[in-house]
């Protein structure tokens, strides 16, 4: 069974910064493309960022939501299976529960649809305030 844990979330001012944290086990990590999902209340859950899969020193690209280019990024360290969500300039919209996600397929190309991604953590609540 996948298992994700997220962790790194928390409550910070307009303007600052976190770093989220996805740690992965059970499954050939590197194979799989990950994403970081949101979800405010009240709202649909939506993309944030994705990085493909990648193997050996290969560099694995990435694909952010328009709503955070700029501001956030994701990377991945394969040695530690975990995937990263680095937070800046946050803003109050920013403000949600934060998941992190598995592609259902390994070596797919980078993709940011959520019904491609079948495994999900129980989520990590950010809260920006103004």
């Amino acid at each position: 069974q996948v298992q994700l844990a997220e962790s790194g979330g928390g409550l910070v001012r307009a303007g600052g910064s976190l770093r989220l944290s996805c740690a992965a086990s059970t499954f050939t990590f590197s194979i799989y493309t990950m994403g970081w999902f949101r979800q405010a209340p009240g709202k649909e859950r939506e993309f944030v960022a994705a990085i493909r899969w990648a193997t050996g020193w290969e560099t694995a690209s990435t694909q952010v939501a328009d709503s955070v280019k700029g501001r956030f990024a994701i990377s991945r360290d394969n040695a530690r299976n975990t995937v990263y969500l680095q937070m800046n300039s946050l803003k109050s919209e920013d403000t949600a529960v934060y998941y992190c996600a598995r592609d259902s397929r390994p070596y797919r190309a980078l993709t940011t649809r959520t019904d491609d991604f079948d495994s999900w953590g129980q989520g990590t609540q950010v809260t920006v305030s103004s």
